[in-house]
């Protein structure tokens, strides 16, 4: 287990690597298909969606104010963020090259308003 205050920021292939040893060695990457991951990645980020499903718009600000709720938001957002990693990972995507395109295509589509 890694000491959180020494550990340095890891990069995006050094997570996925570690995802894909950790599914190696209990022998689950016949059960990491496309579709499987990409229904455990809708399952997560539902569970992220069950946190603030009744908050108020002002109460979901302030969610990562409570230590509790911050730890449960904050672990939802990895299991959504491993589960996507491994579907790029699968599919030969590079996801900061995905996003950064994505981005490049809807600064073209949604251009922002001039200044007066």
């Amino acid at each position: 287990m890694k000491d959180p205050e020494s550990a340095r920021k890891p990069d995006v292939a050094t997570l996925q690597r570690r995802l894909a040893e950790f599914a190696a060695a209990r022998d689950w990457q016949p059960y990491h298909t496309p579709k499987n991951l990409v229904s455990a990645l809708s399952v997560e980020a539902s569970e992220l969606v069950e946190i603030f499903q009744w908050l108020t718009p002002e109460e979901s600000a302030r969610v990562m104010s409570d230590p509790e709720t911050a730890h449960r938001v904050t672990d939802e957002v990895a299991d959504v963020l491993a589960y996507l990693l491994q579907l790029c990972e699968v599919l030969g995507i590079d996801p900061l090259s995905a996003l950064d395109a994505k981005i490049d295509r809807n600064e073209r589509r949604f251009p922002a308003p001039e200044k007066p």
